[in-house]
């Protein structure tokens, strides 16, 4: 059995989402204690939660004390990982984006093509939009063999949630081929897209991207964020997703999602700056991919290499999990991160 210590690094969500993903690939028991004990509301939330269950239903695994505030659980995956259609409600506003990226992983595994139907929240701070979820992470992915598709659905705002996000997934049979980008080269356009739900009148959408290009244009870089409007969702609310793509292949992206008493143009002075930021660091990916990308470098075959903004807690703690479970040697030279993919061993 693997033991993890979910205080350890950053003390959050991360720990869980992640040990629990690569217990299902390896199909080994997993023990997690000390659940997000850096947190302020410590134990599992929604999320995590439905995180567990999750993988549990993809293999056939039984999981003991999976309850909502629960600080330890103990999970026995399956040894067989199911493709099929799958639906999961959170019933909160959680993120599902960072349950998707946690199913993607398995998907990868599966014996055959996923359908996840995810309800919950789709954007909100601390996690990825799903704007950026599809416009920054799934282009990386594509490039190392994920066939993946993210579909929206429905906005899904705090506090109701109440989301709808469709994820698409292709199991990797030849297994994943490494990502290597060391070279942010120059910056050929600037993409995004300003959403607002039942915000219209109040012209969010186009506020916050006229904020956001008006800071770009100041820096040098021209851009073309979409306003849009909409109203299918349950309840009000906004975001704004921007990336910059270059001539090497990079994308440095950035969100911010909408909340009471933030202004229009103080997301998109936000999303400009975070942008900008780490464009001046000459790094390939953005410091929220930075992470995020770790363990898909992880089980690839082969030796990723990419240049990060900084080094976050997040980071770290994803070198450690992977490290811990996996065997995968990494190593950071400055802010140039390097993954030996133990992908040929997992096939073995």
């Amino acid at each position: 059995m693997i033991e993890i210590d979910g205080g350890e690094g950053s003390g959050s969500g991360t720990i869980v989402r992640l040990a629990v993903s690569l217990s299902t690939i390896l199909g080994q028991e997993l023990r997690l204690t000390n659940i997000r004990a850096k947190r302020d509301k410590r134990g599992l939330r929604p999320q995590h939660r439905q995180v567990v269950t999750a993988c549990a239903s993809l293999c056939g695994g039984e999981v003991e004390r999976a309850t909502v505030g629960s600080s330890e659980i103990t999970y026995r995956p399956g040894k067989h990982i199911r493709g099929g259609v799958y639906q999961w409600d959170i019933s909160t506003a959680g993120s599902t984006t960072m349950l998707a990226v946690s199913l993607l992983l398995v998907g990868c595994f599966a014996d055959g093509p996923s359908v996840f139907t995810l309800k919950g929240g789709l954007f909100q701070d601390f996690a990825p939009s799903a704007h950026h979820m599809r416009g920054v992470l799934l282009p990386f992915l594509g490039r190392m063999g994920v066939g993946a598709e993210i579909l929206i659905k429905k906005p899904g705002y705090v506090p109701e949630g109440k989301g709808i996000l469709e994820v698409k997934v292709k199991p990797v049979k030849a297994g994943l081929r490494p990502l290597v980008l060391t070279d942010r080269g120059r910056v050929i356009g600037v993409r995004g897209i300003a959403l607002s739900s039942h915000l219209a009148e109040q012209e969010v959408s186009d506020r916050m991207a006229e904020e956001c290009s008006a800071r770009l244009e100041a820096a040098g870089y021209d851009s073309e964020i979409e306003a849009v409007y909409e109203t299918s969702s349950d309840q009000k609310g906004a975001d704004l997703t921007v990336w910059a793509e270059t001539d090497s292949g990079a994308i440095i992206g950035a969100d911010r999602a909408g909340k009471l008493g933030r202004r229009s143009e103080e997301i998109g002075r936000y999303v400009a700056g975070s942008i900008l930021d780490d464009l001046k660091t000459g790094a390939t990916v953005d410091r929220y991919v930075a992470d995020q990308l770790i363990p898909f470098c992880a089980i690839a075959s082969g030796a990723s290499e990419y240049v990060i903004p900084s080094v976050t807690e997040h980071v770290e703690t994803n070198l450690w999990l992977v490290e811990k479970m996996l065997g995968a040697e990494t190593r950071l030279d400055g802010r140039c991160l390097r993954i030996e993919g133990v992908g040929d061993s997992l096939r073995d």
